[in-house]
């Protein structure tokens, strides 16, 4: 029984699993959370994916259709045809819109039907007939939608992550995760299982400075939150910082920070969407800021990093296992109420907080927090690696004091009043 006090082998007692907290896990139409996330814009397919037919996804529980008509532009439609419910993953795209194969009825993008060809000369059924629409824009290689009530259609948000001095941003990875999309959205603002999960428990995935338990401290932005996670290696001191955006976006830097030498801070390199295809799928999309000294091709920037799809042998997940793995071995939906969160998880608390929140504002008829930004505005953000000197202080404690202080200077917080996560 969860709560109980615990005894030697007492799994007899402890067999019962509660239902998942739907409020926060749903993603449906009508369901408190998918309302939440249609308030925003979701990328739903890559742009190199559009070729010359359609291309079926599953979005927030909703079967739809997304191509690239032969004028140019994107379209998400409804999957079943309004004549008799053809699948238009069967269609074929026009000069304007996509023509039903089995009929040859034409959709637009925004849904109208512009030909119904069989009726009658004069036949007016066109006019009544649309076909279930949602807006899209193209933003650097992703085609994203809007699936929310059109009234209430937020600025496309435009963070300063978009453009990095010397480097190039590039549609990169996408991969699927068997389970729902929160617990994979939980793993970003988690910074102690950098330590573990790619370090001290399964073996050395980036780089030995990872093993380094980091001192942790969580903070709210205007943008959303981020995580600090500082970590002393000799007489350095590495800072890294990632951000969560609302409702389900987070950015991080490269993984291969040895922290050997001072490094003045570096920007994000991957913009990561977790995107629900239903309550128990999940699937990543991600924008790269590529440094073109690196010479990567399209094709190496769009391979997903090592552990973030099961692609890997059974056997060899098991030994080594990595995000894909600990995120999805959760459960479909993860169960919080058979969790026991400890100091480490105060990030995780906070996402959450965020997020019920918002689906609480929505429910009540009101924005929530992400949808508020104007149009074109540049959105700071605050991910980054440095590495800087600091030597050790006297005792545990303090240099526990100054690696937090340092980390706050580094990323230009200092001491704000009001961002900490107290209470969390």
């Amino acid at each position: 029984m969860p709560g109980a006090i615990g005894m030697p082998y007492d799994g007899y007692r402890r067999r019962d699993t509660p239902p998942p907290d739907r409020e926060l896990t749903q993603v449906g139409p009508g369901t408190p959370g998918g309302e939440y996330l249609r308030r925003f814009w979701q990328p739903v397919a890559f742009a190199r994916d559009l070729g010359d037919r359609p291309r079926r996804v599953r979005i927030l529980g909703e079967d739809l259709v997304v191509f690239r008509d032969r004028g140019g532009r994107t379209g998400l439609l409804h999957l079943h045809c309004a004549h008799r419910g053809t699948s238009l993953e069967f269609g074929i795209p026009v000069e304007q819109g996509i023509r039903c194969c089995y009929h040859g009825w034409i959709f637009d993008v925004d849904g109208r039907c512009l030909a119904t060809p069989g009726e009658p000369p004069g036949s007016r059924l066109r006019e009544r007939a649309w076909q279930g629409a949602y807006p899209t824009r193209e933003f650097s290689g992703l085609v994203f939608a809007y699936l929310g009530p059109p009234e209430h259609r937020p600025a496309f948000p435009v963070y300063d992550s978009y453009a990095v001095p010397g480097h190039t941003l590039m549609p990169a990875a996408s991969f699927e995760m068997p389970c729902n999309w929160l617990q994979v959205k939980d793993n970003s603002m988690d910074p102690v299982h950098t330590a573990f999960l790619h370090a001290l428990s399964s073996g050395y995935q980036f780089t030995e400075a990872f093993g380094a338990v980091p001192e942790m401290d969580w903070r709210l932005t205007e943008a959303g939150m981020i995580y600090i996670a500082t970590r002393r290696i000799g007489d350095l001191v590495w800072v890294r910082v990632c951000d969560y955006m609302p409702p389900n976006v987070h950015q991080f830097t490269r993984e291969i920070e040895e922290a050997r030498a001072p490094k003045a801070a570096s920007r994000p390199v991957i913009i990561r969407w977790a995107v629900p295809n239903d309550d128990t799928h999940t699937t990543n999309f991600e924008l790269a800021q590529v440094d073109p000294a690196w010479g990567l091709s399209a094709e190496e920037v769009a391979r997903p990093g090592f552990g973030q799809s099961g692609d890997r042998p059974y056997a060899e997940r098991q030994r080594h296992p990595a995000d894909f793995d600990a995120q999805s071995s959760q459960r479909p939906i993860a169960v919080h109420a058979l969790e026991r969160l400890g100091s480490t998880d105060r990030g995780v608390v906070m996402l959450r907080r965020i997020v019920r929140d918002g689906i609480r504002a929505v429910a009540r008829g009101q924005a929530p927090w992400g949808t508020h930004w104007r149009e074109g505005q540049v959105i700071r953000t605050y991910t980054q690696d440095a590495v800087v000197e600091l030597p050790r202080a006297s005792t545990p404690e303090e240099d526990r004091r100054r690696l937090r202080a340092t980390a706050l200077e580094v990323i230009g917080l200092g001491d704000e009043a009001g961002t900490g996560a107290a209470g969390a």
